[in-house]
């Protein structure tokens, strides 16, 4: 079946009108293939070779699609933003993969829609090359995620700090339903919006949720479950807005993110977190604080009582910091060659991390070479912290009955995205050179594994490669 002809069928478009806004993508004057992720069109029953330059670039709707600006609204950095929606975006519609799920297909980048806010619409090359490697990397570290299809150029060029050349993302979702989708219609006091959006989320991501409080109680979960995987992995995401949250529990919106090299919890690289509000540390808290707004816009189908409804979902949303802690702990362990549960468990993992934060330790570095020979001493460099943390390690891996080697292995990455990988693949690409772009979705795609490039690629930069902040590029 060809791009063209995909099999969609439209749930979001059959909503009530004022949940979006209809448009055509903005034709583009040269668009030109980029990339084509030919797993994920084989998952979704699109032949990729079907898929053309002109359909990604937005110059060609495929038949059956529905092309949509969602509307939704959002805090962000903690500010209330009463509308936002899709400004640089459209969804194309939706496919029901081979699996028998449902997932979205939209471009970013395609051509200015009402919720614009003045923007041209469009995006510049590095952005859509960015979230194309690190959401695919994402996805091969296992972590729920966005998707990346396919990428193309438009021959057109776009206006940011300097002129940059164009590009369009076809990007593929669980959904695209946020905190802010509901934040919108609350805000709004839009109750018959609420039930009709939250029905359909329930129907579409949590099928055994019989109530809104049922579904309330998934998204914690599923949020609370991505958060601690992204601290697993040393993930910033640089802007947790409710509008970048996702009910699915998928991260979304890869902007300003990075991955840590040096280990320190209150690591901030995007330049518009002025104020850390987004470190690594603080992820959880922002997500407790994210989904406490989504429980705000749920209170009125919690119960006919406000006082009640505060009550019952602030229980619910509690229940953010066991899922968390259970996920968390889960995680770790693994990294350092636990599956069975013991009391100090935590202590221990804690004890490291508190040695690796001293040491500048390199995070996944550390936990590689853990995995691979047992030892890291010669990163967690301060006087006597390996000596001091490594025999009650080695104590509690000997009380395991399976091989911690081969946990770790599983856990502990030898490859992420490092920055100045992206941004290297960035300059290459612009100068017109993807070689590095196709190099480095290689390795990233199997990251759990030593290849012959890998020692490569896990080198940490060197100091005038150290990448201090990174930026949204919208």
């Amino acid at each position: 079946m060809g791009f063209m002809r995909a099999s969609f069928d439209n749930s979001y478009a059959r909503l009530p009108g004022h949940f979006y806004h209809r448009q055509t993508p903005s034709p583009v004057a040269d668009p030109a293939l980029i990339a084509v992720n030919e797993a994920l069109a084989d998952e979704l029953g699109i032949d990729p070779a079907s898929i053309t330059a002109a359909a990604i670039a937005g110059n060609e709707v495929p038949e059956g699609a529905e092309p949509l600006a969602q509307l939704y609204a959002g805090h962000q950095f903690g500010n209330w933003v009463p509308q936002l929606g899709d400004g640089r975006a459209l969804l194309l519609g939706e496919v029901i993969d081979r699996t028998g799920k449902r997932r979205d297909i939209q471009l970013k980048g395609a051509g200015r829609t009402p919720f614009s806010r003045g923007g041209d619409g469009r995006a510049w090359l590095g952005p859509v090359l960015r979230e194309y490697v690190v959401s695919e990397a994402m996805h091969a570290l296992g972590l729920p995620t966005t998707r990346a299809l396919a990428a193309a150029t438009t021959g057109e060029t776009v206006v940011r700090e300097a002129p940059r050349p164009g590009a369009v993302l076809a990007r593929v979702a669980a959904s695209h339903i946020r905190v802010g989708t509901f934040q919108a219609f609350a805000a709004r006091g839009d109750l018959a919006a609420i039930r009709t959006l939250t029905a359909h989320a329930i129907a579409r991501h949590y099928p055994d949720a019989e109530t809104p409080l049922d579904f309330f109680d998934r998204v914690v979960a599923a949020q609370a479950r991505l958060i601690a995987g992204w601290m697993s992995v040393g993930f910033i995401h640089g802007v947790m807005n409710t509008d970048n949250m996702t009910i699915s529990g998928e991260t979304i919106d890869y902007g300003p993110c990075a991955f840590m090299d040096e280990y320190h919890g209150g690591t901030v690289f995007s330049s518009i977190d002025r104020m850390g509000r987004y470190a690594y540390q603080n992820q959880p808290d922002m997500g407790i604080w994210n989904l406490a707004q989504l429980g705000s816009a749920l209170l009125p189908l919690i119960s006919d009582d406000e006082d009640e409804g505060v009550a019952i979902a602030t229980e619910a949303l509690n229940a953010f910091g066991s899922h968390f802690r259970t996920e968390w702990l889960r995680r770790f362990r693994a990294k350092i060659g636990l599956v069975t549960e013991e009391a100090g468990d935590e202590a221990l993992i804690v004890g490291l991390l508190s040695r690796m934060s001293s040491s500048r330790a390199d995070f996944t570095n550390t936990f590689r070479a853990l995995a691979n020979t047992g030892y890291a001493g010669h990163l967690v460099t301060d006087a006597g912290a390996w000596e001091s943390w490594a025999p009650d390690w080695k104590a509690r891996v000997a009380r395991e009955a399976g091989d911690p080697t081969a946990i770790m292995r599983a856990a502990s990455p030898a490859v992420i995205p490092r920055n100045h990988r992206i941004e290297e693949m960035i300059e290459a690409a612009v100068a017109g050179d993807y070689v590095p772009f196709r190099k480095l979705s290689t390795v990233l795609a199997t990251p759990y594994e030593d290849g012959p490039d890998t020692p490569d690629f896990a080198k940490p930069p060197r100091p005038e490669e150290r990448v201090r902040q990174t930026f949204c590029g919208t």
